[in-house]
């Protein structure tokens, strides 16, 4: 595991960018494209926090990327992982100039499922995740 994507939680694959938010969100879109993922859905926490809590917090971005293949190899694997499904990339803002990008372990799949018919699903999920974390470092 290189030191730009290290697993940050049990459940998580991440890297520390030096690059301001905004920017990091246009890169790490880019990054999963390279990788066969498209973005289907974009939560914006802070602005929905601020909205529904009046609270301020970093501005946080989750997004449901998803790569067809896997997702359909998963689905014929296990009929009810579409509860796992997008995988979710979050990135966070630490200050101006440094952004935190996590995205949820593939491995979790398998871990949560116990059906090892999805290993394969999640290896390669796996390496294409670290592939587009790694970019943003690159």
């Amino acid at each position: 595991m290189s030191e730009a994507v290290a697993r940050t939680a049990s459940y998580a694959l991440g890297t520390t960018v030096p690059r301001p938010y905004g920017e990091t969100v246009e890169a790490v879109r880019a990054a999963l494209g390279e990788q066969g993922f498209g973005v289907l859905t974009e939560i914006d926490i802070a602005a929905t926090l601020k909205a529904k809590l009046d609270v301020d917090v970093p501005a946080q971005v989750i997004l449901g990327a998803c790569r067809p293949p896997l997702a359909h190899a998963a689905l014929q694997a296990e009929p009810s992982i579409g509860l796992l499904l997008p995988c979710n990339v979050v990135v966070r803002a630490l200050d101006d100039d440094t952004t935190v990008v996590e995205a949820v372990d593939p491995q979790t799949m398998v871990a949560m499922t116990h059906n090892d018919d999805l290993q394969g699903v999640a290896d390669d999920a796996t390496t294409r995740l670290r592939a587009a974390l790694a970019a943003l470092t690159a």
